[in-house]
């Protein structure tokens, strides 16, 4: 697959699982193509790492309260792009690091969901982007590269998931969410979705004060996408750096 160069997604592939470290993370980045792919009969399922409990507004609100708030928010916006199938990993929410447990436990969500094809945050820092560098999400990226290699792949590490029948497998394709700089290799046009997608990142209701604002923030920013990817003016796209991991 050469550089920049469009995709309207076709191929799908029929698993696909999602990692990302905060609830609301793969509605911003992923939730067009998302709803695209389940359009086409893939089967998506959701890892979502922390509960987002070191966010939102409201100093009023309890951490244990907003960690419950903020998953049923997610499994709303899971609902509006066709995704029934979401996992909570539980870590805390601003002291995130790529630990061994961490490793574990996503390769635990592999060997269970089994996909041919992985979305995740990028593991690496990008200072033009500050915001989508935040350090959960490189945790986050760190941990779901090393458990799509070699972890979930390899039936000697983390041994007692092999002990509970979970075997080994191989991711084929890990699509790394794009964080600027110019490693992106597939724009996927979303525009017949951006209606799915907004609804589904409107579910944070908890995060997003103003809806129009947003509505027309991440316009621009798929606006753009789509430019630096090529489109025709007018179409929206999300873009990812595809790894081919078999």
């Amino acid at each position: 697959m050469s550089d920049d160069t469009p995709t309207d997604a076709e191929s799908p592939a029929e698993r696909a699982l999602v990692v990302v470290c905060h609830p609301d993370d793969v509605d911003f980045g992923a939730a067009g193509t998302v709803a695209t792919w389940v359009d086409a009969g893939t089967a998506v399922s959701y890892c979502i790492v922390t509960d987002g409990d070191a966010g939102g507004f409201d100093l009023t609100v309890p951490r244990p309260g907003m960690a419950e708030i903020r998953r049923r928010e997610q499994r709303n916006a899971a609902a509006a792009v066709g995704v029934s199938d979401v996992t909570f990993l539980g870590y805390p929410d601003g002291r995130l690091v790529a630990s061994l447990e961490l490793r574990r436990d996503i390769s635990r969500v592999i060997r269970q969901v089994r996909p041919q094809r992985l979305i995740c945050p990028s593991p690496q820092r990008v200072l033009d982007r500050l915001y989508a560098s935040h350090p959960d999400h490189l945790a986050a990226g760190e941990a779901t590269v090393c458990a799509v290699y070699p972890d979930a792949r390899n039936p000697f590490a983390h041994p007692e998931l092999l002990a509970a029948g979970l075997e080994p497998h191989t991711v084929p394709e890990m699509w790394v969410m794009a964080g600027g700089g110019g490693d992106t290799s597939v724009f996927v046009d979303v525009t017949d979705a951006f209606d799915r997608k907004m609804e589904a990142l409107l579910c944070h209701r908890s995060q997003l004060p103003d809806p129009d604002a947003t509505r027309d923030r991440v316009r621009s920013w798929m606006e753009a996408t789509a430019g630096a990817g090529g489109l025709p003016e007018g179409r929206l796209a999300e873009a990812f750096r595809v790894v081919d991991t078999a």
